[in-house]
């Protein structure tokens, strides 16, 4: 079995970006019986997808896991959709700041994840990982990188989806304890990567687990 994990690169002056320090552990830690490709993303608007293209135009991959770092975030945030929109409060790391633009001129106004969101996040809750189903990816390029991978693979039957973390704890952040440690993360991503390969191998069905939100 063949995944795709993507991070990006640091951006908005940090030193770090917790996606891809979790997705750069697993060129290092390789699991049993899973082939993890990862490649690093530019944190710019255009730039990104011209490299998650090349990165899946063979279409050799059984899944595709996005990860995105989110300074507002205490936990390991499950994305379930993403929309047709950039919207950026700050420039990224080219200058460019879109705002109220489409992300792809026609296209779809949202896309699901595919990935299953429930099972995922039951089975990492379950085993007492920090984890919830985030309703939004914002309008940044996590939420831009999101929409496309998910509109590449539309019909191709390849799961796939986004994750956001929180920062590390060692970055200055203004969001209180909104971190959490690259151990706590690794483990995080370990546990639903081996979820996912086994609602692959298995051809479950997704999960039944409340995880709405009323605000």
């Amino acid at each position: 079995m063949r995944f795709l994990l993507t991070g990006f690169e640091p951006f908005g002056g940090g030193i770090k970006n917790s996606s891809w320090e979790v997705a750069d552990y697993f060129n290092h830690h390789q699991l049993k019986d899973i082939e993890i490709d990862v490649v690093c993303l530019p944190c710019v608007f255009k730039q990104s997808l011209n490299v998650l293209a090349q990165s899946t135009n063979q279409l050799v991959y059984d899944a595709v896991i996005a990860l995105g770092q989110a300074d507002t975030r205490h936990v390991i945030s499950i994305e379930r959709i993403a929309i047709n929109v950039d919207d950026a409060r700050i420039a990224d790391n080219q200058g460019n700041q879109p705002i109220d633009e489409a992300i792809i001129l026609d296209g779809p106004d949202a896309y699901f994840s595919t990935l299953p969101i429930k099972y995922l996040a039951s089975d990492l809750y379950e085993k007492g990982i920090a984890v919830e189903i985030s309703q939004t990816a914002g309008t940044f390029v996590c939420n831009h990188i999101f929409y496309f991978l998910q509109h590449i693979l539309y019909k191709t039957g390849i799961p796939s989806g986004f994750v956001h973390l929180p920062a590390l704890p060692n970055e200055s952040q203004p969001h209180g304890n909104a971190v959490m440690s690259l151990e706590d993360m690794t483990q995080g991503i370990t546990a639903l990567i081996l979820s996912l390969k086994e609602h692959i191998l298995t051809q479950s069905s997704d999960k039944k687990w409340s995880a709405g939100a009323i605000d």
